[in-house]
């Protein structure tokens, strides 16, 4: 069999003379391609969600370029983008998980150091009811019962000066190892809130947005699912630059949020795609979205590569379900990506 390497080599005269079956041991190589990129993406933008979003959105663009007409100077150019996804994002993730190492290192440090501070404590005293001690066997020998006396008085008032000191040391440190707590929990929050948001958009990520809808399954909730993809934003990255696509991104997701229901939730799915689940069935979700396409869709001002300002007309196909008694995530999920993509198939 031909490699897929040979073929595309190929002169397009000789190429025409090949067997027709050649072509569609191309397509499905170049499916499969496709859906190996898609996977990656997915899969990376699901094992570190803080920095996996980009790798899921470029390896998506990179995905639609590839056609049946792709050539073998593309293929390689193609190759060499991936790497180079592949290498930021491993960066980015090496990184991110770096930090929070450190974090738990800092956690751990500060936990030693009240342990060290205790165990310091202890031994102070230890040596004082050492001496303490020490002091009462002498009083054993003393044979002038005036002295024993004033030894005694004295010692006792000792021993009620060190348990004093030490209830109050103990005072000390439980409003110490209170504080440590509190911050420790305080920076666990923090942590956690990051692990659960989407860095551009600061709404719920993908594994945030998951565990909800998982919860409302679990609990038999009526609900349904939303999935919003945004129509011609590779064309803002590639015309006006990231930071531009990035800003447009936040303010549709600040549209987005603001237009629905306190009790509805937006998250965002991974690259320019948003979803929304509404706790409702589809005859009250509909209106709901109907707003979204009145007060979200629209103009929005970001900056382009040359500073100025510049307006851009924001639009975006939806597709909306209500999650059937016993489907799985997975499945409803699938529904409501169906109705979106033959949404925009049909809006073209």
């Amino acid at each position: 069999m031909i490699s897929l390497k040979k073929y595309l080599d190929m002169d397009i005269k000789v190429r025409e003379s090949v067997a027709p079956e050649l072509d569609e041991f191309l397509s499905l190589a170049l499916a499969i391609y496709r859906t190996t990129l898609l996977a990656i993406g997915q899969n990376g933008a699901r094992a570190c969600p803080a920095v996996g979003s980009d790798l899921l959105q470029n390896l998506t663009s990179l995905e639609s370029r590839l056609t049946d007409e792709v050539t073998p100077t593309q293929m390689k150019e193609m190759e060499q983008r991936v790497k180079e996804e592949l290498q930021q994002w491993g960066d980015r993730s090496e990184e991110y998980l770096k930090a929070k190492v450190n974090d738990v290192k800092e956690i751990l440090i500060v936990l030693a150091r009240t342990a060290e501070s205790v165990g310091e404590r202890d031994l102070r005293y230890a040596n004082h009811f050492s001496q303490l001690t020490t002091g009462l066997q002498t009083i054993a020998n003393l044979e002038d019962l005036t002295q024993v006396r004033a030894t005694l008085v004295k010692k006792a008032t000792e021993l009620k000066t060190y348990v004093d000191q030490m209830s109050l040391d103990s005072q000390n440190l439980v409003v110490q190892l209170k504080g440590e707590v509190t911050n420790y929990e305080t920076k666990l929050k923090a942590v956690e809130q990051l692990a659960l948001r989407d860095e551009v958009t600061g709404l719920p990520n993908r594994r945030s947005v998951e565990a909800r809808i998982e919860w409302r399954i679990e609990h038999e909730q009526t609900f349904s699912v939303a999935i919003i993809d945004m129509n011609g934003f590779k064309q803002v990255n590639d015309k006006h630059g990231h930071p531009a696509g990035d800003s447009l991104l936040k303010q549709f997701a600040e549209e987005l949020r603001s237009s629905l229901r306190v009790s509805d939730m937006v998250g965002r799915w991974g690259g320019d795609e948003f979803i929304v689940v509404l706790d409702c069935d589809l005859s009250g979700a509909r209106p709901q979205i109907e707003r979204v396409r009145k007060w979200v869709f629209g103009d929005y001002t970001i900056h382009g590569n040359d500073g100025e300002d510049v307006k851009v007309n924001a639009q975006a196909a939806i597709g909306v379900v209500q999650r059937e008694p016993g489907e799985s995530i997975k499945e409803v999920i699938a529904r409501a990506d169906a109705a979106m993509y033959k949404e925009k198939k049909s809006s073209r």
